[in-house]
């Protein structure tokens, strides 16, 4: 039985997938103000490339703090397209909200694999 786990990389290219498509849908959402728009974008964008910082990081301190700036940005991203379905009305955006919240669980459950930097 194949493991339900994804890889890093797996996880890596599913951010990367999630922040184009938030970027696509950017471009066709119609009454949406610029600067909502970026903020989206760089939330969006910035869970993978923490991520994509944490997987090369020079220690396991350096892993722990980026794997939570890419949770906190996931957070983001979840609380801005909530903003966009509010302002809009457009409800296609639920699919990308559901994909930010399960980043965000899968990132709670890498960080609650870590142990605290103090404790044995």
């Amino acid at each position: 039985m194949a493991d339900s786990k994804p890889n890093s990389q797996e996880l890596e290219r599913r951010m990367l997938m999630f922040a184009a498509g938030v970027i696509k849908k950017l471009d066709i959402t119609k009454g949406l103000s610029p600067r909502i728009a970026d903020q989206l974008t760089r939330s969006s964008s910035s869970i993978g490339a923490n991520y994509a910082e944490a997987n090369n990081a020079s220690s396991k301190l350096d892993f722990r703090n980026k794997i939570f700036i890419s949770k906190k940005e996931a957070a983001e991203t979840r609380y801005w397209i909530d903003l966009v379905i509010e302002l809009t009305g457009n409800e296609s955006w639920k699919a990308n909200r559901q994909e930010a919240h399960e980043l965000l669980m899968i990132l709670q459950a890498i960080i609650n694999t870590l142990k605290e930097p103090n404790k044995k």
